[in-house]
């Protein structure tokens, strides 16, 4: 008999980084905390994928250190190469009985080659590493730079251009250019048929953030606010729909203030601190004086890092405690859902079987994995079938998938392989990146099986009941 997972408990959310300093190098202190016990290992997805000791949490803080005390330099391939084929699932966070804030670190060790490189994005010179002279390797090549630059500087720093790329993406789709591409062979020749078929398909509707107010259904108890973000107000809209739905049934007014936007995982993750920095800065100042009980994400990723913006901003003097105030509100819709009295009389039957499927930030660094169950066994007639590994990663992590394609590969036909042993015609998850990767094996495979929301469900069980 399959045994829920047991609850953790929740992960502070205020307390700085120990030694974490304002020239974002990878703190001594958190490195030495590891007592390399080797717990973590088991709950690694690429050790579990490769049994090689380097590609391993320890590992890696091996390496870590190694750099740190100036025993190797960062020109090291095998620093490099790992610092990238790390997915900062966290997974290992959540095991360490050191309390190893590893995101940290690994976060902080692709600032510094991010400035090795010399990235133009970023400050230089960098903090000598061995001596007296800055590292510095070898710079990205220009097109990398230039894509680096348009995603991270562009895209996802501007909510208009990010929507306009989505609309372009969309008539992509609805001109026959997708189906002449497909089938043209053209995405193979280019290498960029996996990621291509990842794309959801898009409507024309998409959630941008004006100040609208969708007012509660009957009694009013709850004022909330809701994070839009960039995929999931685009690619995503319909979640946020059902989400505002679901609140509403649930006695909440729901507000989408402006000026919100990106939350900035892929800055933080992909070593762009600074540009994480002034994305969460935006975003305390959108929600900031609204008085509302909670701001409510429904994408695991983002909540996440929202959570750790007094982390990221703990050496801000004017904006730290501004971000300790903001996270006090973050609620995933999940964990906020479980935490008030919950309308089940409105919910309908819904004869289906489902498994679920534990994103990372969710499970491992927001340590919520009660919650999603509680709401998705509070829909009459619905199955709960849990699959094996429910929480080892499924291969997306931000980008990983486009940056590593053959672990992501492995690790996405590991967690299918995992759903469809089941037998649940659909597989429930919290977060876009989890979604498009499963989605996109799935379709490869010609799997009859769905990816949904958990709180698309919801709100189909709720249109269901009519209540």
């Amino acid at each position: 008999m399959t045994t829920e997972p047991a609850a953790r408990p929740n992960q502070p959310e205020t307390i700085p980084l120990v030694g974490f300093s304002d020239k974002d190098r990878p703190s001594s202190a958190i490195i030495n905390t590891c007592v390399h016990c080797g717990l973590c290992l088991s709950s690694c997805p690429t050790y579990r994928e490769s049994g090689l000791e380097m590609a391993s949490p320890r590992g890696r803080i091996y390496l870590m250190k190694a750099v740190d005390e100036g025993r190797i330099g960062m020109e090291s391939a095998v620093f490099q190469e790992q610092m990238s084929q790390c997915l900062n699932c966290r997974a290992c966070e959540a095991v360490c009985p050191s309390g190893v804030q590893y995101g940290a670190i690994l976060e902080a060790s692709r600032v510094q080659l991010e400035q090795a490189r010399g990235a133009s994005n970023l400050p230089m010179p960098l903090l000598p590493v061995t001596g007296t002279e800055p590292a510095q390797l070898p710079p990205r090549p220009l097109w990398q730079q230039a894509l680096r630059r348009v995603v991270f500087d562009g895209l996802f720093q501007e909510m208009a251009l990010f929507r306009a790329f989505s609309g372009s993406m969309r008539l992509y789709q609805q001109s026959g250019l997708q189906r002449f591409a497909r089938q043209s062979g053209m995405l193979n020749l280019i290498g960029m048929a996996a990621t291509e078929r990842m794309l959801p398909p898009l409507s024309a509707r998409f959630v941008t953030p004006l100040g609208q107010i969708y007012p509660a259904e009957g009694q009013r108890r709850y004022s909330v606010a809701l994070l839009t973000g960039c995929i999931m107000s685009t690619a995503f809209a319909h979640v946020h729909e059902a989400t505002i739905r679901v609140l509403q049934k649930n006695g909440c007014d729901v507000i989408l203030p402006p000026d919100q936007g990106c939350c900035g995982a892929l800055h933080t993750h992909g070593g762009d601190l600074d540009g994480g920095r002034a994305l969460a800065r935006r975003n305390i100042a959108a929600f900031a004086g609204l008085g509302v009980d909670a701001i409510i994400i429904n994408a695991a990723g983002c909540g996440s890092t929202l959570k750790e913006y007094s982390h990221l901003l703990h050496d801000d003097h004017e904006w730290y405690p501004r971000a300790v105030a903001f996270c006090t509100k973050i609620k995933d819709v999940h964990e906020f859902l479980a935490g008030i009295e919950l309308n089940r009389a409105g919910l309908g039957h819904l004869a289906i079987s489902v498994t679920y499927q534990e994103p990372c930030h969710l499970a491992h660094a927001q340590r919520i994995t009660v919650q999603p169950r509680t709401m998705l066994r509070a829909i009459p007639g619905l199955e709960l079938r849990e699959m094996h590994e429910s929480a080892l990663c499924c291969g997306s992590a931000g980008v990983y998938n486009i940056t590593q394609p053959t672990m992501a590969a492995q690790l996405s036909a590991r967690k299918i392989n995992n759903a469809l042993a089941t037998g649940a015609k659909i597989i429930a998850t919290a977060n876009p990146g989890c979604a498009l990767q499963m989605a996109g094996e799935l379709q490869q495979r010609g799997e009859d099986v769905q990816v949904r929301y958990i709180v698309e469900l919801l709100d189909k069980s709720y249109r269901s009941g009519g209540g």
